[in-house]
């Protein structure tokens, strides 16, 4: 339809092609009638509409029928020029010239035409436009879809399956990505056209009257085509995909299967290699009974390796690499089955040792108690001999009848494979039967008439008899009824490995509470499948909870408990061990110091779900904080071990014993106070800075100053102080004791700092009157004055001795710098005799200078009677300045009074 002037002058070469390819094939097979409406125009433009037509239009044309402008002088020019040159329009179809839209009435029925030109025929080409536009894209994208999915085939059909199970693993999941992205595009698609249908129909559905136009009908009909093209690429793609997926999966499970089929082949190997091994025949029946133990655990490892080899389910779920599969299952069960018949035979064997060893020893401890019953007194009568000879007889008889001869006819049978093991077993038994002929020759002797009495040796089975014992028979309940082992030389004399095994199975065990609290606890950490269970206040506090135990176990499980093991045989190098790894046994400290905060974080996630799974897949009865004391449990358990082996030690070994057993005591020393440092609160300066902690404990304190040259006491404390002292190499910390209670549980001690001393400046008087448990510590030559009350005697002593050691110490250092001349000196000495009931000589040395110090220093000599010795130190005012330059002030007034002691002495 060619309208109005202007409405189809651009692009009618284009519109006639258009229009062919969006009609169905029947309608451009009845042929085409082109309606060109030029009432309001000009011959000139119904002129050139006829002569595109004529050049321009590829259907099969019936008629062109032409309204002709309505004006006078164009109709009657379009008049003549129509009939001038219809020639030259070479149309092979009639034009017919219509004056009216009556006229075009009888032509073309009014349904068929539009209310433009007078018809009846819904049409809106916007609508029509849009409709076609979608129509089209929707066409371009079912086709650009299709190209994807048969180029993903052709992927897919092209790819070669891979050798391993990574790379099949990322095959299998790059073809599922992008399956699942051709999958969505499709759904695009079906969501797309299905609109577009939906569109189509809406006026019909709003409306049961409306019918669709031709023209609506034709799109749907092409949606309709296209959504059904559509579903049919789906579901082949599908299909396709399909067979390809479970390719990729069998795959997988080929590579699979062939991976796990080298590691049980591997295996398989190798526990076989390890039957083969086996060649011991046992020397005992511990060991036969060992060697049982482990051919059984062979077998079953072998066994769960077999069943570990899924290549028979493959096969039932008719695998396409049946062929491939089947041949390795074969090759696993040849070698299960060579394994099988190696440890039935070595079964067999071991089995017929096992009963030869048991046969012996039950004969043995049989004969060796029948010959220890009888006692040496009764066979001196005759009577006596003569029960004891039929005795012995009636035994040989029996034993020759039933064991003896059954053990032989085993032995006989099996020679070629029974090892010497069983040849000395079967001389044991010949030596004990030689016993017993010994005795039945004595016995007959003593039966017959004498002269004089016979006094018959009483023989020592013990010596023919012992056999070699390995440790898991020592530890078993079997004992033997007759066995008096002999000493070793050189071993002291109650000090014996059973001992030393007894005290090393008491302690709290550590090795394998520690691999189950490593793999079971620590490491779940790190368990993806758990991570959802783990507490937020647990995230990143595992060296929290767990302190260093790693570090803890390795020590034990690759040193220290396989050398306390290696002592069994030697127990007087258990001290030894314990000296060597003095070092290595400090680990522990850090351990506890950490344990407070480890305590802290349990309760506060110790109730969550990640520990109950932990603990249930463990099967542990205990929680895990039970597991986290032992550490704690067995450092305090070696001092034990070492004090009960030293009162069973008289011989080698007792002095490294005593050192070990200190060693062990100083370190839990050292555990406790370093328990004690980490809760120092307040103190601004670093702990580690001040030197090895010595001691630490609590005190009632007094003070005293001296603020000018008038002395000040301070009268609010006629009431001690409580306070906590710690006293390191350099400094003596004072710290002020609190216990608080947290989450509701046990009240823990806090130490808050008050002030130090610097050991530098530090002096000490040892004896205080009014109370032998007081002694005094003094700053800066006394001008602070510290009374300490410890509480007892032995607290006190240990004190004064251990501040003695770091002063004596400071001055030792100070003497390798300072070469004081002692011929400057003068020294004005006093004596006062006291006789008392102690072994203590006192000296008191006065320095004149601008202040007043007093050391009190003990000397021990050898007198009939205690002699307090008071000395008096005077000193130049010169020599005075020159040793303040080089020395603290208290420490070169020690060094003197040291001096002047050994002088006087």
């Amino acid at each position: 339809l060619v309208g109005p002037s202007g409405y189809c002058k651009h692009g009618l070469g284009n519109c006639p092609q258009f229009l062919l390819t969006v009609c169905s094939l029947d309608a451009a097979s009845i042929g085409f009638v082109i309606i060109i409406d030029r009432r309001k125009d000009k011959w000139t433009s119904v002129k050139a509409s006829l002569t595109r037509i004529a050049g321009a239009f590829p259907g099969n044309l019936q008629l062109v029928l032409v309204l002709r402008p309505s004006r006078f002088l164009q109709r009657t020019i379009a008049d003549i020029g129509i009939k001038m040159h219809r020639d030259d329009f070479k149309m092979k179809v009639p034009i017919v010239m219509l004056n009216s839209l009556s006229d075009l009435h009888g032509y073309v029925d009014k349904c068929q035409l539009t209310c433009e030109l007078g018809g009846s025929l819904d049409y809106c080409h916007s609508q029509w436009i849009h409709h076609r536009t979608a129509i089209e894209n929707f066409a371009v994208t079912v086709k650009t879809t299709a190209k994807m999915l048969q180029k993903f085939g052709t992927d897919l059909a092209e790819t070669e399956l891979p050798n391993d199970v990574p790379c099949t693993k990322e095959l299998l999941t790059a073809h599922t990505e992008k399956h699942t992205t051709l999958k969505d595009e499709l759904k695009l698609a079906l969501k797309q056209g299905t609109t577009l249908l939906g569109c189509i129909k809406e006026q019909s559905a709003k409306s049961e009257s409306h019918k669709l136009n031709p023209d609506e009908i034709e799109n749907q009909t092409t949606v309709e085509r296209l959504l059904a093209q559509l579903d049919e690429t789906e579901n082949a793609f599908e299909q396709f995909w399909s067979k390809h997926h479970l390719k990729l999966e069998q795959c997988l499970q080929l590579r699979h299967f062939e991976q796990d089929y080298r590691e049980v082949k591997l295996s398989l190997d190798s526990l076989l290699e390890a039957l083969n091994g086996l060649t011991d025949n046992g020397d005992c029946v511990a060991r036969v009974e060992y060697l049982l133990k482990e051919l059984k655990s062979l077998e079953e490892k072998a066994k769960a390796h077999l069943h570990a080899s899924h290549g028979d389910q493959l096969i039932q779920s008719n695998h396409y690499a049946v062929d491939s599969i089947r041949p390795k299952c074969v090759e696993l069960r040849r070698v299960c089955d060579d394994f099988s018949n190696e440890a039935r035979k070595k079964t067999d064997v071991l089995s017929k040792s096992l009963q030869i060893h048991r046969g012996i020893d039950k004969w043995c401890e049989a004969g060796v108690f029948l010959l220890a019953s009888q006692a040496v007194d009764k066979c001196q009568l005759q009577e006596g001999a003569e029960s004891g000879l039929v005795d012995i007889e009636r035994f040989q008889e029996t034993a020759n009848e039933k064991q003896l001869t059954e053990l032989r006819n085993i032995h006989n049978q099996y020679e070629m494979v029974l090892s010497e093991d069983i040849k000395v077993a079967l001389k044991r038994l010949e030596d004990v039967q030689e016993m017993f002929e010994k005795r039945h020759v004595s016995l007959k002797k003593l039966s017959a008439k004498q002269t004089r009495p016979v006094q018959p040796v009483a023989p020592r089975p013990e010596s023919t008899y012992s056999h070699k014992v390995g440790p898991a028979e020592q530890r078993g309940p079997h004992r033997h009824a007759v066995r008096i082992p002999q000493r070793p030389r050189g071993r002291p004399a109650h000090l014996n490995p059973s001992l030393l095994q007894t005290q090393i199975y008491n302690l709290p065990p550590l090795t394998p509470g520690a691999i189950s609290v490593l793999q079971g606890y620590f490491s779940e950490l790190d368990n993806s499948e758990l991570s959802h269970l783990i507490p937020p206040s647990l995230e990143n506090k595992r060296d929290v909870l767990f302190g260093n135990l790693p570090e803890i176990y390795e020590f034990h499980n690759r040193t220290f408990l396989k050398e306390l093991e290696n002592c069994e045989e030697k127990p007087e190098l258990v001290g030894t061990c314990f000296l060597k790894r003095k070092e290595e046994l400090q680990v522990y400290e850090k351990y506890c110091q950490n344990k407070p905060r480890s305590e802290v974080l349990w309760r506060q996630c110790g109730d969550s779900l990640f520990f109950q799974e932990c603990q249930k897949k463990l099967d542990h009865k205990l929680s895990l904080d039970a597991y986290l004391l032992k550490p704690v449990q067995r450092i305090t358990k070696y001092q034990l071990l070492l004090k009960e082996m030293l009162k069973c030690s008289k011989g080698e070994g007792t002095v490294e014993l005593e050192e070990a057993l200190a060693t062990m005591l100083d370190i839990i020393k050292s555990v406790n106070d370093s328990m004690h440092q980490i809760a120092i609160t307040g103190f601004e300066g670093n702990l580690s800075e001040l030197g090895k902690l010595l001691m630490q404990g609590s005190f009632n304190v007094w003070t005293d100053h001296k603020r000018g040259h008038s002395k000040v006491k301070d009268l609010a404390r006629f009431k001690p102080m409580q306070r906590h002292l710690f006293l390191y190499h350099k400094m003596l910390l004072f710290c002020k004791k609190r216990e608080e209670t947290i989450d509701g549980h046990d009240k823990t001690p806090s130490y808050g700092f008050k002030h130090t001393l610097k050991m530098s400046s530090v002096g000490i008087t040892e004896n205080v009157k009014g109370d032998i448990k007081k002694f005094e510590v003094w700053y800066n030559g006394r001008e602070e004055v510290y009374i300490i009350q410890a509480s007892s005697m032995d607290v006190k002593n240990m004190w004064v001795s251990e501040i003695r050691k770091v002063l004596t110490g400071q001055l030792e250092a100070c003497r390798g710098i300072n070469k004081l001349d002692a011929h400057t000196l003068t020294y004005a000495r006093t004596h006062t005799h006291t006789h008392t009931h102690t072994h203590t000589h006192t000296h008191t040395h006065t320095h004149t200078h601008t202040h007043t110090h007093t050391h009190t220093h003990t000397h021990t000599h050898t007198h009939t009677h205690t002699h307090t010795h008071t000395h008096t130190l005077s000193l130049s005012h010169k020599h005075t300045e020159s040793l303040e330059s080089s020395l603290p002030h208290s420490l070169a007034y020690f060094y003197f009074a040291l001096e002047s002691s050994l002088m006087s002495d």
